[in-house]
């Protein structure tokens, strides 16, 4: 049966899709995804070395085809698609936009080997309608949403829920043969900004099916001098990169970090890129600006900026990735 004409498994509960998994009618997907799945349970696995992505949020004033064809005349191997709320593909609208997007990319020999969504919950009636369609497109990645501290919960009860969620996702992950991937982002809020939390949660977990994308620009934020330690401690986890930098700043009176191109900041790019190196991590990069851009740093669909401006800024950002991953 062909997935656009499967009743995904949303009007069930989690645990009546997991015990009828198996008999699902999407087994042609699944064993073609196999045939990619890591054998050992390595978070670098089977991965291919030095690859970098533009994160698609950037490219969002652009249509599937201008975006896959920039994105290739700029240099880049691969697309981080945007698949949530606001983004390139809407989730109500996956199984008919994400098809497409990645055929865009192919025509452009361009690779999706990712997507960034809002997934956090395996209930979610779009959970699985995103992940089976992802698994069937050839997409081995994608990153989670955030899990957030309120001051209404305790921190172990925000954590405590969270556990769950993980573990019947990564049952889910193992079922479509995709990987989810959790970003440590700066900021009081979020769960994993301080990386011990994160890896409490990961380390009862399949890293073949679950994981970190360790952002350094976040890091050496929440890190500061520490980040190296950070970094060994849910290393074994890492299965995506983020690349971005910044630098400290007086903003209305308070310091705050302030994005900036990368090499202009406060990231140690030698260190880092030599302790993946050392740790043999080979995962792929997803290239993300976030400083001024005309709006493209922040996904607007117009740019107030040149379009040179904007494409020279990014392949400026590429070459500098390009010389340390060499």
């Amino acid at each position: 049966m062909n997935l656009k004409n499967f009743e995904l498994t949303s009007q069930f509960s989690r645990r009546r899709f997991l015990k009828t998994a198996a008999a699902v009618a999407v087994l042609p997907v699944l064993s073609q995804a196999q045939t990619k799945a890591p054998s050992k349970p390595s978070a670098t696995e089977g991965k291919q070395a030095s690859k970098i992505c533009i994160f698609s949020k950037h490219l969002q004033w652009l249509d599937y085809q201008e975006m896959a064809r920039t994105a290739r005349e700029i240099g880049f191997d691969g697309i981080d698609l945007t698949v949530r709320p606001g983004g390139h593909v809407e989730p109500e609208r996956v199984r008919e936009d994400l098809p497409r997007a990645v055929h865009a990319a192919k025509v452009e020999a361009l690779d999706v080997p990712t997507i960034t969504t809002a997934i956090t919950d395996p209930d979610d009636a779009l959970t699985e309608s995103i992940l089976a369609t992802a698994s069937q497109a050839g997409i081995r990645f994608y990153r989670m949403g955030y899990y957030e501290y309120q001051d209404s919960k305790g921190i172990q009860q925000t954590l405590d829920e969270a556990k769950p969620m993980l573990r019947d996702l990564v049952e889910m992950n193992e079922h479509y043969k995709i990987a989810g991937t959790y970003q440590n982002h700066s900021g009081p809020r979020y769960v994993g900004a301080c990386i011990w939390d994160l890896y409490y949660l990961l380390k009862d977990l399949d890293p073949r099916w679950i994981g970190s994308q360790f952002d350094i620009r976040h890091a050496t934020v929440e890190g500061g001098t520490v980040w190296p330690t950070h970094f060994r401690l849910i290393r074994e986890y890492i299965n995506t990169l983020v690349a971005k930098d910044f630098r400290w700043a007086q903003i209305k009176g308070a310091w705050q970090p302030e994005n900036c191109p990368l090499g202009e900041g406060m990231v140690d790019f030698p260190r880092y890129f030599k302790m993946l190196k050392q740790a043999g991590i080979t995962s792929l990069t997803c290239l993300h600006l976030e400083y001024p851009l005309g709006g493209a740093e922040s996904g607007e669909r117009r740019l107030t900026d040149d379009k040179q401006q904007v494409i020279d800024a990014m392949r400026k950002d590429l070459q500098f990735l390009r010389k340390f991953l060499a």
